[in-house]
């Protein structure tokens, strides 16, 4: 998917001249063991993440969505190469860092960073605040230890935090205080890339847009790009440049936000988006409701999965086919699927 145009700002993307990626991601797979029997032998795989390519620009904000347990978290780890792919390729900044070793990886660390979905989990309980924000200072020698106290105030600040908080322990803040440590955590290096892993899901409504105008500002201030993964459609659409739809390990639809939200093209992006709350009760807007069961990822359909899950009369035709994202409109890519597509859609495919 060469070709994408970045730089500006939201919803400015499309006008820009063309510049390499900060992120490509090619034809990624991981893959996980299934283990039985008193050898543990392997009798299977979880096929988690299987052949996704994305790539994200500076500056800009690629939205990631999809059901629980259809690979988001685990890419964004293989993103940060906290998890190594079977298969495929990470390219951060035209370098190749999917068989990197740790000492090598560790110069581009400062410029790859993740906020965590929990910020009860990812918050070491025992180390103070300040000690939890000055940590990747230390570990990339950054400054000495007046200069990072200066810059561990500064973060505090930044974030809205009150300028005593570092001497408190993560457990005597809220969840939005905390998670607002969690990202002043991520940007004490001064990242090009932050890995938003479901951000504001365990949060409050109201803190919610607080959490999320606080990442928009510095996305302003220091032209950070998002990998931005969460469940609330409504968030993806205010942050996002473009859209990602994933589905059992593989993504389904790419396009821009608005021509997503204003436009989906396969069914299961569809039936997403019928699923957003509307702010008017006497809306009239069909609910579009899923039939069976999401397949199994260790046992996935030999055609179409999606097709397979609702039983459509074309899947069969689709065994052992190329299912591959293609453009339909310029920078709008949908998987080649006769089971997801309209009729109109399938022919501009075809």
């Amino acid at each position: 998917m060469s070709g994408v145009l970045w730089g500006g700002g939201p919803g400015d993307r499309m006008s820009q001249p063309e510049r390499e990626p900060l992120l490509s991601v090619e034809g990624v797979k991981v893959h996980f063991p299934v283990r039985s029997g008193l050898m543990l032998s392997q009798t299977g795989k979880v096929k988690a993440v299987d052949g996704v390519s994305l790539e994200i620009g500076e500056g800009e904000t690629v939205g990631l969505v999809g059901e629980s347990g259809c690979g988001k978290s685990t890419l964004a780890k293989a993103v940060v190469r906290l998890l190594k792919p079977n298969a495929g390729s990470v390219v951060f900044e035209g370098t190749n860092i999917t068989h990197l070793s740790s000492g090598a990886l560790r110069p581009l660390r400062s410029d790859m960073q993740m906020i965590f979905q929990d910020p009860v989990e990812s918050l070491n309980p025992r180390q103070s605040v300040r000690q939890i924000i000055e940590e990747p200072l230390i570990i990339h020698r950054e400054g000495d230890a007046a200069a990072r106290r200066r810059r561990v105030d500064e973060l505090l600040e930044r974030v809205g935090l009150p300028a005593n908080s570092g001497e408190k322990f993560a457990f005597e803040f809220s969840g939005g205080q905390r998670q607002r440590i969690g990202i002043a955590r991520a940007i004490a290096l001064n990242p090009k890339l932050i890995v938003c892993d479901e951000p504001v899901s365990a949060l409050d409504v109201s803190v919610q847009s607080q959490i999320v105008n606080l990442l928009l500002e510095l996305q302003r201030e220091m032209g950070i790009s998002y990998l931005f993964i969460a469940h609330d459609l409504a968030v993806v659409q205010h942050v996002s440049d473009r859209v990602a739809v994933m589905y059992l390990g593989k993504i389904v639809e790419l396009a821009t936000a608005e021509a997503i939200y204003q436009r989906p093209c396969h069914a299961y992006t569809k039936a997403l988006l019928s699923a957003i709350p509307e702010a008017d009760p006497t809306a009239d807007r069909e609910r579009i409701l899923l039939e069976g069961d999401v397949p199994s990822p260790i046992n996935p359909p030999a055609g179409s999965a999606f097709g397979d899950r609702i039983s459509h009369p074309r899947y069969e035709e689709t065994i052992g086919q190329d299912l591959s994202l293609v453009e339909i409109e310029p920078g709008h890519w949908v998987a080649r699927d006769p089971c997801c597509l309209s009729e109109e859609d399938w022919n501009k495919v075809q």
